[in-house]
């Protein structure tokens, strides 16, 4: 029977990515977290490199294995091979870890800490859910099902130590300027027209920052050519991919952002500015359920207006009904809205961090 000596901890992160970059992003960050501030050994199978890489620009994708800030990137191919198996392993999102490293899971003494790692969601029922145990139905083995979440019955939140002062310290050697500046991040079913439009009539000058992929390509359907574009007072800049942290400091720049899926919608709370959320969409308008029970937590401590015009505008953005007025009241607001996002993302980050959260949880059993 296999035995596992640990000399430093060592844990095994694995990524399928399905769509888009919030997978890979989520697990990217918290492999780069708990390698430099939890000094565990991590390694990160990612089935699909090419998405990483915009992310991570010093990647190479030809190599089947390399370390990068400190963590060892593999390439989680079809003919998966075991070499050796971690004390803890995390399985990103239902991801299914490979058949033949759950059978060596399971010939180790101790066994090791299998941790599945869910999708964030502000729904009360995650808080329940939280650390549940799920015996593998013929192994010796036990998954816990981990909820990130924002409540303290929960995982918390990925936030790395230092990063609320590092967007402070950003933030104070900002001049001062006349224009409102907006980050774009979406999905193509977003109502990006219309956002055009309202934008270009503005008497104030805006500067809108298009991320490419998807947002770039719902800008150029409704204006053609290639960029960058100017409509009166809106300049549009199409800008390229973003590593992740110049992308954060991107939205430590910006007034405003619109972000999508989970790990820009996070990264866009810990900004402190005002933002605007597009919810991966699901079948039968489940997202609309997942989005109702985050912004409900988000305002629920603002007067009855200031909740009215945030849940207008998230409501408008996801569903392309009424983002005319919803937009003009939310821009009415700006400056209450990007008070209550900084006290928002302080009283976030009193909770233990994601990455601290599940060291805590391992720790007793490896």
């Amino acid at each position: 029977m296999l035995a596992w000596r640990p000399m430093k901890p060592h844990w095994d992160i694995f990524c399928r990515v399905i769509d888009n970059f919030g997978d890979i992003g989520v697990c990217w960050r918290l492999a780069r977290q708990l390698a430099a501030e939890h000094h565990l050994a991590i390694r990160l199978w990612v089935d699909d490199l090419n998405s990483l890489k915009p992310l991570c620009p010093m990647l190479d994708t030809e190599l089947p294995a390399q370390n990068i800030a400190g963590v060892e990137v593999c390439q989680w191919a079809a003919d998966f091979a075991v070499d050796r198996v971690a004390g803890v392993i995390i399985e990103a999102f239902a991801c299914e870890l490979p058949v033949a490293y759950i059978e060596a899971m399971a010939g180790m003494t101790p066994k090791p800490h299998w941790i599945n790692l869910e999708y964030l969601t502000a729904e009360s029922w995650a808080d329940g859910c939280h650390g549940m145990a799920s015996p593998h139905p013929s192994l010796p083995l036990v998954k816990h099902f981990f909820f990130p979440g924002f409540s303290a019955a929960t995982g918390g939140l990925l936030r790395e130590k230092g990063l609320l002062a590092a967007r402070a310290a950003t933030a104070a050697k900002k001049t001062a300027d006349e224009s409102l500046e907006i980050s774009l991040f979406c999905y193509d079913s977003a109502p990006v027209a219309e956002l055009i439009d309202l934008m270009a009539g503005s008497t104030q000058p805006i500067r809108c920052h298009v991320s490419p992929g998807k947002p770039l390509a719902a800008v150029t359907a409704h204006l053609g050519g290639s960029g960058p574009w100017q409509l009166g007072q809106l300049s549009i800049e199409p800008i390229p991919f973003l590593p992740l942290d110049e992308y954060d400091q991107l939205l430590w720049r910006c007034d405003i952002n619109f972000v999508r899926g989970e790990d820009s919608f996070l990264r866009a709370q810990w900004a402190g500015k005002p933002f605007v959320w597009q919810i991966y969409e699901q079948e039968d308008e489940a997202h609309l359920i997942k989005l109702e029970a985050f912004v409900e937590r988000y305002t629920e401590a603002l007067p009855p207006d200031l909740q009215s015009s945030l849940k207008t505008i998230f409501s408008a953005w996801n569903t392309g009904q009424g983002l005319a007025s919803a937009w003009a009241d939310f821009l009415a607001n700006q400056a209450e809205i990007e008070a209550h996002t900084q006290d928002w993302a302080a009283r976030l980050a009193k909770s233990p961090d994601l990455a601290t959260a599940l060291v805590n949880f391992c720790r007793p059993k490896v």
